[in-house]
């Protein structure tokens, strides 16, 4: 039974005690508010439908990302990216509500807010965290919480990247990489490393000596932490071409294991060293990242749309699709080797 207690003036302090449910406690401002809400609680109750939202009432968005980010985010290959994002999250004004009283709406004033200001990738990036925030809550935490992200519109993002390098581009970046103030060797490698291997950024300033087998030379591989879709943490090989095992062994080492030594302690020193080599090259729109695509489309006429899958680590075929950028030249020289078979 419902007992509602007045406290004060405009304070009504409802309190419901059933068997098999906890102990449920509200204040209203009005004794018709207290008995209308007393109602459906018990009504619920009743019916066995009843769902305790009380840890969604005093439990804020911001909190919710401060247990995401300590006991999930930092176990995540994109750990970094992650933490990042999870930060601007926590400065928004979102970050003060309880989970209770967040609707999908509030996410969609967020991205239409937020498109204004940075690209659709990332605003997308930013509610993968939220959604993927919400779902572990549900699953793991066993809180009654639903994904607001499930029910808006994504982002619309642009047709996929399809740059590559185009003519002496290559050779006039290398010679900008080599001639980098800071840590030249280092930087000149890791971009023959990424044209080579496929590698992205954050995997090679975090890559280790370790990581590279060549015990034998039938399996020159690198080893990588790679995310499946069941979103569990798996080493995958990647194979190393002649060329990649010579840049390798130009390389010096050093006492902190790294394969690039102390040069680029995160994804983002790599980052920015590659973009001042690009612009002292006079390359236009050139991502680090459009290295991959350049690596997958070398690779892709020489082998199966299944083992091309493998050695860039995509979970689907569907990934070759992205990332095969052939030029008009690569097409016509695909027609003539068939019809010479």
């Amino acid at each position: 039974m419902a007992s509602i207690v007045k406290r004060g003036d405009y304070q009504y302090q409802v309190t419901i005690r059933r068997k098999g449910y906890p102990k449920q406690c509200k204040t209203f401002e009005s004794e018709r508010e207290a008995k209308d809400w007393a109602k459906v609680i018990e009504s619920e109750m009743i019916r066995c439908v009843f769902t305790d939202r009380s840890e969604l009432e005093r439990t804020t968005l911001g909190e919710l990302l401060e247990r995401y980010e300590s006991e999930v985010v930092v176990g995540n290959i994109g750990a970094r990216q992650e933490i990042s994002r999870a930060k601007m999250w926590k400065a928004h004004p979102l970050a003060l509500r309880p989970l209770a009283t967040l609707r999908a709406v509030d996410f969609s004033q967020y991205r239409d807010a937020r498109l204004k200001v940075v690209g659709p990738n990332t605003v997308r990036l930013e509610l993968a965290l939220m959604s993927a925030m919400f779902n572990y809550a549900r699953k793991n935490w066993s809180m009654p919480v639903e994904n607001p992200i499930e029910g808006i519109r994504a982002p619309k993002i642009p047709g996929g990247r399809e740059r590559r390098l185009r003519g002496d581009e290559e050779a006039r970046l290398l010679d900008a990489a080599s001639k980098a103030r800071a840590n030249p060797v280092q930087l000149k490698a890791a971009i023959e490393l990424a044209i080579e291997t496929g590698l992205r950024e954050g995997r090679l300033a975090s890559l280790r000596w370790e990581q590279v087998d060549v015990r034998t030379a039938e399996e020159e591989v690198v080893w990588v932490l790679t995310k499946a879709e069941d979103h569990k943490q798996r080493w995958a090989a990647v194979p190393l071409t002649e060329k990649a095992l010579e840049v390798l062994h130009s390389l010096p080492r050093d006492a902190s294991g790294f394969v690039f030594g102390r040069a680029f302690p995160t994804a983002q020193a790599l980052g920015s060293a590659f973009r001042r080599a690009r612009d002292r090259a006079g390359l236009k729109n050139l991502k680090f990242h459009d290295l991959r695509h350049e690596a997958a489309s070398r690779f892709a006429p020489r082998m199966s749309e299944a083992d091309l899958a493998k050695v860039m680590t995509w979970e689907t075929l569907q990934m070759t699709m992205r990332y095969y950028n052939p030029t008009p030249r690569d097409l016509v020289s695909a027609v003539r080797r068939r019809r010479a078979l």
